[in-house]
């Protein structure tokens, strides 16, 4: 099949056990278009997506390329049709490398020595684009942000007529990410087709030109982007209005509940990541953490944690040494973690919802004692987080990997914050979240903080760090660039920072 002009979804139906994911869906593009495609987690958007890339097929309907019907029966003919896929989780081998990964399933390459021709190509389209990675590190050494990197390189470098995009910005700069945008526009001016899955409704609307809604598996509304704003998209999504702003109270800065001075921390190849890091996180505040990922904020998170050995400095919670300390002992003294991939760390798959509930908590009273675990107060305890945080479930006795991204996040954070920490540290919770699941996690937070607690937040999202955050600091290389207030710094210069660029007046 030659270049695809027009792409149809008539009619697609798809369950899982009983579970309606799409219902009766109908999604045109032609050639040029960038569609918005907009939903709450588990509104069918990531199963719709996966059967037009040959994951899943349909039970109902049928997918046309250039008005003829065609069936896409794996990735590899999706690929060979032109559609190539970026998905929300990375579809990587973990044990091999960068380059090995890119090479898998690419057939325009030489029988001898095919690593040196794509190591060429993947150095230049690097460059080329700014999304700079080790072709010589395996993927399991790699952080969130990397490996969404090369599944950026992988599909643009298999020249794909139709690019589905999933939340492809979380993890870069404004200017990486206005960079994309710019190769989305190009790509489109030749005739490229792209999908854009975002939760951030103002990248919908500066580089789609149409929008499709979707609502528990159904499509709920479409429009040109030039019909609709930002407030009238959120409204789509969720059924209801949500605010785009946040209020906070007004709240005197309280006493230092974490210290760090001085901090060095190592990455897994055993090379300086973090540099004499120095800083502290006070009650009634949420501190910020922006940069861009691979710049030590995972190495770091885990030092203060305990996941991970410090190799210099000391880290003080309520004035105790807690430098070196294991997970246990810091998350019994007041630190809880929100971690940064909430299926690989936050949660154990093929435990209940109710197991899962009670996570680092589950040897110390009341839901544990001489060695037993007390079940009737785990249950009830599963059931008041699935109330108070609004966890959509089946029950407690559901395994916790049947959940969707959002609500496994509002369980997480649920968890972490019933445990009245001193300190909240939360990585990226909102990431891959549609608007409202984020709207919800965000208001959490600044709960947290208007109890008198004390937040730390790391997130490439400057929207979001803008919105809920007292003090921003911008990581780069290990280091801090600078700390600011949000309410007097432009959002420009932060991403100047974390580019590693002073703003010229700080210069």
């Amino acid at each position: 099949m030659g270049k695809i002009a027009t792409v149809e979804m008539r009619g697609i139906g798809k369950s899982f056990v009983g579970v309606r994911a799409n219902n009766n869906v109908n999604l045109s593009l032609k050639s040029g278009d960038i569609l918005g495609l907009l939903g709450e987690n588990g509104a069918g958007k990531t199963t719709l997506m996966n059967i037009l890339y040959g994951l899943y097929q349909p039970d109902e309907g049928e997918v046309l390329i250039n008005g003829e019907t065609v069936q896409v029966k794996s990735p590899r003919e999706s690929m060979h049709l032109g559609i190539g896929m970026i998905h929300q989780h990375f579809m990587l081998i973990q044990k091999h490398t960068v380059l090995d990964n890119i090479i898998l399933g690419f057939d325009d390459l030489p029988f001898f020595f095919p690593q040196k021709v794509m190591r060429k190509k993947v150095e230049e389209f690097s460059e080329r684009y700014g999304l700079h990675v080790n072709p010589d590190k395996y993927i399991w050494e790699l952080s969130a942000g990397e490996q969404q990197r090369v599944e950026i390189i992988k599909a643009l470098l298999h020249k794909a007529d139709l690019l589905i995009m999933d939340e492809p910005t979380s993890v870069l700069t404004p200017a990486e990410a206005e960079d994309l945008f710019v190769i989305l526009r190009r790509l489109s001016d030749e005739g490229h087709t792209s999908i854009l899955i975002s939760h951030k409704l103002e990248e919908i609307t500066s580089v789609c030109n149409r929008v499709l809604v979707m609502r528990k598996g159904e499509v709920t509304g479409s429009a040109d982007i030039s019909e609709v704003n930002e407030k009238t998209l959120a409204t789509m999504m969720v059924g209801h209005e949500i605010s785009l702003s946040y209020p906070k109270k007004e709240l005197d800065q309280g006493e230092a509940v974490l210290e760090v001075k001085e901090l060095d921390v190592h990455s897994d190849q055993e090379i300086p990541i973090v540099n004499k890091l120095s800083f502290s996180v006070h009650r009634n505040e949420i501190m910020g953490i922006a940069g861009v990922s691979g710049n030590g904020q995972r190495e770091m998170v885990e030092a203060v944690t305990g996941l991970r050995k410090a190799l210099g400095g000391k880290v003080y919670l309520k004035g105790k040494d807690v430098t070196n300390r294991s997970a246990r002992y810091i998350h019994d003294n007041g630190i809880t973690h929100v971690p940064e991939e909430r299926i690989k760390f936050g949660t154990v798959a093929n435990l209940l919802l109710m197991e899962n509930s009670v996570l680092k908590q589950h040897h110390s009273q009341p839901f544990s004692a001489h060695n037993l675990m007390h079940y009737p107060t785990i249950r009830q305890h599963a059931k008041k987080l699935m109330e108070d945080y609004r966890v959509d479930a089946a029950g407690i006795n559901t395994p916790i990997k049947n959940l969707s991204g959002g609500n496994m996040q509002k369980l997480i954070l649920g968890r972490e914050i019933s445990a009245g920490p001193d300190l909240l540290i939360a990585a990226h919770p909102t990431y891959g979240l549609d608007i409202g699941a984020a709207d919800y996690i965000r208001r959490r937070l600044i709960d947290c903080r208007d109890e008198g607690g004390a937040v730390l937040l790391v997130s490439e999202d400057l929207e979001e760090l803008f919105q809920v955050c007292d003090r921003v600091a911008v990581m780069f290389e290990g280091r801090f660039m600078g700390i600011v207030d949000p309410a007097d710094c432009d959002m420009g210069d932060v991403g100047l920072m974390m580019a590693g660029s002073l703003p010229k007046e700080t210069k």
